[in-house]
């Protein structure tokens, strides 16, 4: 069923809507929690989360692109799960994805730490665009959705190693980008 249809069903408060919705986006929802959280539980937990959050928040929201949008509130919800397990000591699983990054994101420590995330925001979208569209896909798939770099290789049909340092470039060059912008990392 096409995105304006199943978004229909929300408007409409029919509950075909969460069925369509897991039909379509159900295993690309699951995909993205169970790489950040490791455990198929609580990646079902966090996909039914989702379907609840769509539910509640359609109507009044519409949004532009369904697929993305449910993306972005599981991945949301993963990572709140994942910190408050983290937090317990639970899981391991995205602590090596998050510490690949943490050379070239800052730590918002300061006041104006709203300011400074929507700058930040725009500088890696800006960066992003600017990337070849396989380099922006890789990037996106590996810290987004937590892909691992072994289905990724296996995907593209590179080896783990050649995939590895081309992650490695790329978050070269994004710390090179900001560091232009005048972030210090």
């Amino acid at each position: 069923m096409e995105d304006m249809h199943i978004l229909e069903l929300y408007f409409q408060r029919d509950e075909a809507a969460i069925s369509e919705t897991a039909l379509k986006y159900g295993a690309f929802c699951h995909k993205i929690a169970r790489n950040i959280l490791s455990a198929d539980a609580d990646a079902e937990e966090c996909v039914n989360d989702t379907y609840l959050q769509a539910w509640n928040a359609i109507p009044p929201q519409r949004p532009d692109r369904f697929g993305a949008w449910l993306g972005r509130v599981v991945r949301n919800i993963a990572i709140n799960l994942w910190n408050k397990n983290h937090r317990q000591k639970r899981y391991h699983g995205m602590t090596q994805l998050l510490g690949e990054l943490e050379d070239c994101i800052p730590s918002p420590r300061t006041v104006e730490h709203e300011i400074e995330e929507k700058e930040l925001t725009e500088i890696i979208n800006g960066w992003l665009d600017d990337l070849a569209q396989t380099d922006r896909v890789l990037f996106m798939r590996r810290y987004w959705n937590g892909e691992t770099i072994k289905e990724l290789a296996k995907e593209w049909g590179v080896t783990r190693g050649k995939l590895a340092k081309q992650m490695y470039q790329l978050r070269l060059k994004l710390k090179f980008r900001l560091e232009q912008e005048g972030y210090t990392l």
